[in-house]
């Protein structure tokens, strides 16, 4: 799927669209960055609720296109600038993680 494809998931809001034309070929989901670090596959969606630029570099560092933040976390501005500037889409919504990576799982196809 691409990332504009997230953007047409029910309940997830886009806060900006990077390039919507990149792959996503999985997901990962998790808090710690360094753990994302460690082991988020290149290509994935990032499911976090770390709402913060920090969560950007990370993103940057492991090519991947997107990032969802869950549990009604608004996106900081300084967060919004670096995603414009990595080209990293980012979109939030009030739903918790489990349920966007079942959400996220399905529209993979998984």
């Amino acid at each position: 799927m691409t990332v504009a494809d997230i953007s047409a998931i029910k309940g997830i809001e886009t806060v900006y669209m990077g390039n919507k034309d990149a792959e996503v070929t999985t997901a990962y989901t998790g808090d710690l960055l360094s753990d994302v670090m460690g082991n988020a596959e290149e290509g994935c969606v990032l499911i976090t609720v770390q709402a913060h630029k920090n969560t950007i570099a990370v993103a940057s560092l492991s090519s991947m296109p997107a990032i969802i933040t869950c549990n009604g976390r608004e996106c900081p501005q300084d967060m919004i600038e670096a995603a414009k500037k990595e080209e990293i889409s980012l979109f939030t919504t009030d739903e918790n993680q489990f349920n966007v990576s079942a959400k996220i799982a399905k529209a993979l196809g998984c």
